[in-house]
C-alpha cells in the first residue's frame, strides 16, 4: 500500500458546525458487544483482563468511571499486548472527522501505546499478537517508541479528518492497545483510558492555535492532531 506523509501548519480558523454520525461515551463497557462493538484479545500470552469500565482516574466527561480502560494485565508476564476494540460499521465521507480523548496514568511508571486502525472489509484482526487482519490502514500510532513521555498523562483530544474518499464509505474503526514486553513482569504497559468518541461530518471546533497535521494517502486519506485539554 502506498503511503505518503507531509507536515502542515494551520492557522486558527472557525469551521461550520458538524452533524454527529456516531458517538460513544463508554458509560457501560459491558454493553458494547450487544451494540455491535467487537472486542478481541490477541495478546501472547493472553492475560487476565480485557477492555473494562474505567477505574484508575476520573473520566473526561460524565460519571467518574464513564470511559473504557485497559491495562498491562491484558497479557501474561513479559508478553505482547494486542487488545482490540472495534466500532460497529460507520459510513464516513470526505471531511468526516473522528474525535476521542485518551490518557495514561500520572505519574507514568511504564510506557503505553495505542493505534487507531481502519478496515473497509470487516472486523477480522487475525489470530496472533502481530496480525492486523482487515485493519491494515493505520490512522495514528501514539507512542510507537514506547517511551515514558509521549503518551498524554491528562485527557488529550485526538482528531482524525478524512479526505480522498470516492464517496460515502463504510468502515470499521479499531482501537488497538499494542505494547511489547508487557504483562505483570514486563517493562512496558501500565493503563490507558479512552473517552468521548465522536464521528461527525466535519471538524466542529475551531483550531485555537497553529497545530500540526499529518496527512496520509490511499486507500484512506486523513489528517490528525492532538490537542491537550485545558482546564
Amino acid at each position: 500500500m502506498f503511503l505518503r506523509s507531509c507536515i502542515l501548519l494551520l492557522a486558527a480558523a472557525t469551521l461550520a458546525p458538524a452533524i454527529t454520525i456516531f458517538s460513544e461515551d463508554f458509560n457501560d463497557v459491558a454493553a458494547l458487544p450487544g451494540a455491535g462493538w467487537v472486542i478481541k484479545n490477541n495478546s501472547a500470552p493472553v492475560g487476565s483482563t480485557s477492555w473494562f469500565q474505567g477505574n484508575a482516574f476520573p473520566a473526561h466527561a460524565g460519571a467518574a468511571n464513564s470511559y473504557v480502560g485497559a491495562n498491562f494485565n491484558a497479557a501474561g508476564s513479559g508478553g505482547t499486548i494486542s487488545l482490540w476494540l472495534i466500532t460497529p460499521q460507520v459510513t464516513i465521507d470526505n471531511n468526516s472527522a473522528l474525535s476521542f480523548f485518551t490518557r495514561t496514568a500520572d505519574p507514568t511508571i511504564a510506557a503505553d501505546r495505542l493505534q487507531v486502525r481502519f478496515s473497509l472489509a470487516g472486523t477480522d484482526v487475525g489470530s496472533t499478537e502481530n496480525s492486523v487482519g482487515d485493519f491494515f490502514t493505520l490512522g495514528i500510532d501514539i507512542n510507537p517508541s514506547l517511551d515514558l513521555v509521549s503518551y498524554p498523562r491528562s485527557w488529550t483530544q485526538v482528531v482524525l479528518s478524512f479526505a480522498g474518499l470516492p464517496g460515502p464509505t463504510p468502515v470499521h474503526i479499531a482501537f488497538r492497545y499494542f505494547v511489547t514486553d508487557s504483562g505483570p513482569n514486563g517493562n512496558n504497559g501500565d493503563y490507558i483510558g479512552i473517552d468521548s468518541l465522536v464521528i461527525d461530518n466535519g471538524v466542529a471546533n475551531s483550531v485555537p492555535e497553529p497545530s500540526t497535521f499529518l496527512t496520509m494517502a490511499a486507500p484512506l486519506a486523513f489528517a490528525f492532531y492532538l490537542r491537550r485539554r485545558r482546564a
